[in-house]
């Protein structure tokens, strides 16, 4: 199990680096050749795709990877289920398109709305396949595939940009993306639905998966609030900004949030009934996702004036209010998913959902306050509710496994307070190298804060750093025996 987890782990973050890696160049030009405005069109429509997504993709590929026997009948009967769920939800969103865009008072969006809602169809397939790579750790074909759909979309969008066709540039990027990547995982994956459905299966998994449904259309509606409400109080070209802002931190921490629960929800529900065994590797999921993405997201708030420079330009520096507020309140990631994944793996969608509808009245709450205040005031009080959050979500784990937030907090207070320190000290050379220009004093911030960081870690024999220090020494002493 534990050579089947880190391979999966290396392939799920590949394929997350890989994929995000190319969508993360392809932003970096589509932002050269388009306006915030033109984002904050597109970002208004993707929330509402969003939300509908959850309804097809979501709950049921949950309970086929926690299911303890799935075969074939059980994967079929889910896609063809999640396919009918599209076909209704792409009739709700094509009904309500005029609506939408004379709530927004963009005529635009109808056209839009209309076009982009057909993602929902190859999502409803998608779900299904990453389930199967999920259960079976296949996620090298799932690196593959999201690599060459990325490709493909990214190309169609960079020249239909160039050639003046504005926000329809990244509606068919989407398109395109999600087209691709369902027709690439059937070459590469050795699921294929059969001609036969269960409704007593359904049933069966649904009694599971209704309740990390509702869990995920909660968490995903008010994780989208703020973009509405900016994109309706505002303007779109703030809410363009605020998405640009949140993009960068949100690429590293839910690369590594999917990367954990692609990964450890399997090997989590294999040990369900060890428990001792799950809280050990609930710990140690922890404090290596911490030690790897705090030092990214601090890192990146002391950048991040030289990185939007550097990558965007000056039209864009509105938005480095927001990539720092959201810096800090993706830090808070690692623990949420790692407590979330393993409520879900010892098979308490239960506890799932009511933590759920606690966070959410938390959430209405921030953002009815954060709504006396100006936007970035919003935006704070995100990132602090997104902190009290990780009390809730380690609570029932106290009891569960016998791991508080109290020792949750001790196994990451190392890795924050190094994470910390090595934000300062880029900082301060920023302060130094002003004289700079932007792209070269951003590549030697980025080389100063990498070598302080392991540097510190090696001094203090850090137990992470050390940890993986041997698993890297591990594998090429396997690869040099091979």
């Amino acid at each position: 199990m534990k050579q089947k987890v880190a391979g999966g782990l290396f392939w799920k973050l590949l394929e997350n680096g890989g994929s995000q890696g190319v969508q993360f160049v392809i932003a970096i030009i589509l932002a050269r050749l388009l306006t915030p405005a033109e984002y904050g069109v597109v970002g208004i429509i993707m929330i509402f795709i969003i939300i509908a997504n959850v309804f097809v993709q979501s709950g049921f590929s949950t309970a086929l990877v926690q299911k303890r026997q799935a075969d074939e009948v059980d994967f079929s009967s889910v896609c063809y289920f999640e396919l009918a769920v599209a076909l209704a939800l792409y009739g709700l969103l094509y009904l309500a398109a005029p609506g939408i865009a004379d709530w927004y008072d963009i005529c635009e969006l109808k056209a839009i709305v209309r076009v982009l809602s057909v993602v929902l169809f190859p999502g409803a397939v998608i779900s299904v396949q990453t389930a199967y790579v999920s259960r079976r750790m296949e996620f090298r074909g799932l690196f593959l595939s999201t690599l060459a759909a990325s490709l493909i979309a990214g190309a169609v969008s960079i020249f239909m940009a160039y050639r003046g066709y504005g926000v329809w540039a990244m509606v068919w990027q989407q398109i395109v993306y999600y087209l691709a990547l369902m027709a690439v995982l059937f070459f590469t994956v050795s699921w294929r639905p059969v001609m036969r459905c269960s409704l007593q299966r359904l049933r069966e998994m649904f009694a599971f998966g209704w309740k990390l449904l509702c869990a995920s259309l909660l968490d995903t509606i008010f994780n989208n609030l703020y973009g509405l409400f900016i994109g309706k109080i505002y303007n779109e070209e703030l809410l363009g900004s605020y998405n640009r802002g949140e993009q960068f931190p949100k690429l590293i921490a839910t690369n590594l949030g999917a990367a954990i629960q692609a990964v450890l929800l399997p090997a989590f529900a294999a040990s369900q009934e060890n428990t001792e065994k799950v809280c050990q590797m609930v710990r140690r999921a922890i404090r290596l996702s911490a030690f790897v993405t705090l030092p990214m997201l601090l890192g990146m708030f002391a950048v991040a004036d030289n990185l939007v420079l550097a990558l965007l330009g000056e039209q864009w520096l509105v938005c480095v209010p927001f990539l720092r507020i959201m810096c800090i309140s993706y830090c808070f990631w690692p623990i949420h998913i790692t407590n979330l994944q393993a409520i879900n793996a010892m098979g308490r969608s239960d506890i799932f959902l009511k933590l759920e509808l606690v966070k959410k009245a938390l959430s209405l709450a921030a953002l009815a306050l954060g709504m006396c205040f100006s936007v970035y005031g919003m935006v704070m009080l995100k990132a602090m509710q997104d902190f009290l959050c990780t009390f809730v979500n380690a609570a029932p784990n106290r009891k569960l496994l016998g791991y508080s937030i109290f020792h949750q907090w001790m196994d990451v207070m190392p890795s924050a307070l190094l994470s910390a320190v090595m934000c300062a000290g880029v900082m301060a050379a920023g302060l130094l190298l002003g004289g700079l220009t932007p792209w070269l004093r951003l590549l030697v911030q980025i080389g100063c804060g990498m070598i302080l960081y392991v540097l510190l870690a090696w001094a203090l024999r850090m137990e992470s750093f050390c940890y993986l220090a041997g698993v890297v020494r591990e594998r090429l002493h396997q690869g040099s025996g091979e």
